[in-house]
């Protein structure tokens, strides 16, 4: 993915960076675990997305530096991929992005969805407001 040469603000720019389905839940894969994901490792934990899906969002994220990886020599070829500091920042807007969705699926009664999902229902408080 390129970065286009006319803007009309900054918020513009991010959101072709994270447009999509599945940008966002590929960088909040970070927010659950460790440091470093394997292709493998992510394939497995976002439920229907394919391969070839997973690294066109990959390359896209790595093209715009919210990602980075490490490639291992040998058989078989081993990749880690990363958070950079700015997909970190990234991170901390899609885990507000996050919080909402709860909030919004609690006041729909969709607290079973969420538990199926292995949400700690306690870990995200409720509005008061």
């Amino acid at each position: 993915m390129k970065i286009r040469e006319e803007y009309t603000c900054p918020l513009e720019l991010t959101h072709d960076i994270t447009k999509g389905k599945w940008k966002p839940i590929i960088l909040w894969q970070w927010q659950l675990g460790k440091e470093k994901k394997s292709l493998s490792q992510l394939e497995r934990d976002i439920k229907g997305i394919s391969q070839k899906m997973l690294l066109e969002q990959l390359k896209e994220l790595l093209d715009y530096k919210m990602i980075s990886k490490t490639t291992f020599d040998g058989y078989p070829l081993k990749v880690e991929y990363f958070l950079t500091d700015r997909g970190r920042k990234l991170l901390e807007a899609v885990t507000i992005m996050q919080s909402v969705g709860i909030e919004l699926m609690r006041e729909n009664g969709m607290e079973d969805v969420l538990k199926a999902s292995g949400f700690l229902i306690n870990q995200y408080p409720q509005n008061s407001g």
